[in-house]
């Protein structure tokens, strides 16, 4: 498993960890009741606290992503589409964000971000 850490991102290292695990399921990587590798196993690997994966792991366990049984590891559990649909909404909904974000520190009003959109909208369909 490539898990990549930048150690100057502002991201925490587990939401980075997580992200890429959301990833790769989402795309399709990784199917369900794939084995994820132990929480000893990938600190080693990527050179992180072990309390970070796990830390990583709980948050995905608790987001439905993946399951952990005592003694047998952690297991992607995410098949549910409707999961894994919503949390791609919620990453354009962040884009959108940042864009309008960007935006009005530009300047631009409402009105003008509205035709922006409008016009790449329709460049796009």
């Amino acid at each position: 498993m490539t898990i990549i850490i930048n150690n100057s991102s502002l991201q925490p290292i587990y939401e980075q960890i997580m992200v890429q695990i959301k990833d790769k399921i989402m795309k399709g990587e990784w199917k369900e009741n794939d084995l994820l590798p132990s929480v000893r196993t990938l600190s080693k690997d990527i050179k992180v606290s072990a309390l970070t994966v796990k830390k990583a792991y709980d948050e995905l366990e608790a987001e439905g992503f993946i399951t952990t049984i005592h003694g047998k590891g952690s297991f992607v559990s995410c098949a549910n589409q409707e999961i894994m649909l919503e949390e791609k909404k919620k990453e354009v909904e962040q884009l959108l964000e940042q864009a309008i974000r960007k935006g009005r520190s530009c300047g631009m009003s409402g009105e003008e971000l509205t035709e922006l959109y409008q016009l790449v909208l329709e460049d796009l369909t």
